[in-house]
Order: structure tokens, then C-alpha cells, then sequence
């Protein structure tokens, strides 16, 4: 079963593994079977090694005669919306698809032990979900105690997009000291309207910037541009790559976060 609920046929040795992901791109080499990873895709380059990996296509629009051409056993999916369009035919082709959906921080280190688990690298992606547990723990230690900040987590501003009640950054945020203004707005990223960005009034923006997707000079949407965040100089640029990513380095980024809302605790 894989965290889309979905029933899963799978051989017993996985020797060659597609990734849709750059986030389970990541996972495949921290858990040490990135030397099974025969496809990625264009936006897979992390770590090094994986730039060099064939690719076929981006995240949403992979080539299937492609992933078949490389004849996986597996195929790792970040979304079901990913799945529609492909997975009969990988079926046909006896080709296993498993999905990752987490939605909290907790969720994703169970990631890491399940693909793990499934590719014969148990003890190691056990000491890698345990490495990154206690990090995460360290931030909430010294975090604890200080007064929360409410927070808007700007994913793009125009149109203008955040994050909901079922994205797993809504969980880091408050992990690294935050209250986003909407975490009980449903999905995971929705649009948002300039009105209710407006009445919003955080005290903090967190604009991902820069990485491999994010923009470097990013800033707040017009209608946050009056908000108590902006006006007291509390908009903080954080690397994409360690927030749009649910992999191993999503843990750089609860701390880069934690340190940005909260430095003294940091010192």
C-alpha cells in the first residue's frame, strides 16, 4: 500500500527505480540506492550525481515511452494528481508506481524509512530519519517558550498562492516558531485573493527564493506590501530548495526558518 492508499505490486530487489521528484530523487540517495536510479527528472540536481542521471521530462509532463525505454520496477510519484495520465500504461508494461503524499514533517521521515524499507536500505534510512528527527527537535527545544509569530508563506505573487491546511510546510511553519495566517484555508496550495491577503496582516512573510525554481529577487504581493511583516522589516528570503523539496534537506529549512522568525534563540 502507498501513501495514496493505492495496492502495490513490487519485486523483491529493486535494481532500477525512476524518480518523478526532485524530493524523492534526494531520498533515493540519502537512504544509498542512488546508484539503482536509472531516470529523473530535468529539475532532479540534487545531490551532484543526479544531473547526470537520464531524464525524462519535467515533474508534470514526464515522457512515458521514455521512463519505459529504461525499464524500471519502480516508478516514485510526489502527488496522485502525477498519476492519471501514465499509470495505465506503465501497468501494462508490469511497472510498479508508488506515491508519496506527506503532509507534515513527520510524514516525510516516515517517507525516508518506507522507501528505505522498500529498497533494502533499512538501517540506513533509519539513521538518516533519525539524524533529521533530532535536528528538527533541536529547533523545537530552543524555540519553545517564545511567543509565535503569525506568518503568510508566499509560494508565488502573482497570482498569488500559499499555503493550506494540508501542505506539510503549514507543519513547519509552526515547527520553526510560526502561525500561518491561512492554515485552515483547504488544500495545500491554493490561490489566494488580494482581499484576504489584505485583512491578513502577518507579522512575517517567508518568500522561498532563489534554488533551482524559486526567483532570487522575489517580493511580497502588492496587497501584503502594508502588512505589519513588511512595515517592521520582517520578510525573510529562505533557499526554494530546502522548502519546495519534502526530502531530507526540508529540515535545512525548518532551521533556516526558526532562525529567521526567532534569532535569539539562535545565538
Amino acid at each position: 500500500m502507498d501513501e495514496d492508499g493505492r495496492q502495490v505490486t513490487l519485486p523483491v530487489k529493486i535494481q532500477r527505480i525512476v524518480s518523478l521528484a526532485p524530493n524523492l530523487t534526494e531520498i533515493v540517495y540519502a537512504v544509498g540506492a542512488g546508484d539503482r536510479l536509472v531516470g529523473n527528472t530535468e529539475y532532479c540536481d540534487y545531490p551532484a550525481e543526479a544531473k547526470n542521471i537520464a531524464k525524462i521530462g519535467d515533474t508534470m509532463h514526464p515522457s512515458v515511452e521514455r521512463i519505459i525505454a529504461l525499464k524500471p520496477q519502480i516508478v516514485l510519484v510526489s502527488t496522485a494528481s502525477q498519476l492519471e495520465a501514465f499509470t495505465q500504461q506503465l501497468n501494462q508494461q508490469r511497472i510498479a508506481v508508488y506515491v508519496t503524499n506527506p503532509r507534515s514533517l513527520d510524514e516525510i521521515f516516515r517517507s525516508i524509512t518506507v522507501l528505505g524499507d522498500l529498497f533494502g536500505q533499512s538501517e540506513q534510512a533509519a539513521l538518516v530519519a533519525a539524524a533529521l528527527r533530532k535536528r528538527a527537535e533541536a529547533v523545537e527545544t530552543k524555540i519553545s517558550g517564545l511567543k509565535p509569530f503569525s506568518v503568510f508563506y508566499q509560494v508565488s505573487g502573482e497570482p498569488l498562492y500559499t499555503i493550506g491546511h494540508d501542505a506539510y510546510l503549514t507543519d513547519l511553519v509552526r515547527r520553526a516558531g510560526g502561525i500561518s495566517v491561512t492554515a485552515s484555508v483547504p488544500g495545500a496550495f491554493p490561490r489566494y485573493s488580494d482581499e484576504s491577503a489584505l485583512a491578513a496582516r502577518p507579522e512575517a512573510i517567508i518568500l522561498p527564493t532563489g534554488g533551482s525554481m524559486g526567483s532570487a529577487n522575489a517580493t511580497a504581493a502588492g496587497p501584503l506590501r502594508n502588512s505589519p511583516a513588511v512595515l517592521n522589516g520582517r520578510v525573510y528570503r529562505i533557499n526554494d530548495d530546502h522548502l519546495s523539496r519534502p526530502g531530507p534537506r526540508l529540515v535545512d529549512g525548518l532551521e533556516e526558518m526558526a532562525r529567521a522568525l526567532h534569532p535569539e534563540a539562535f545565538e
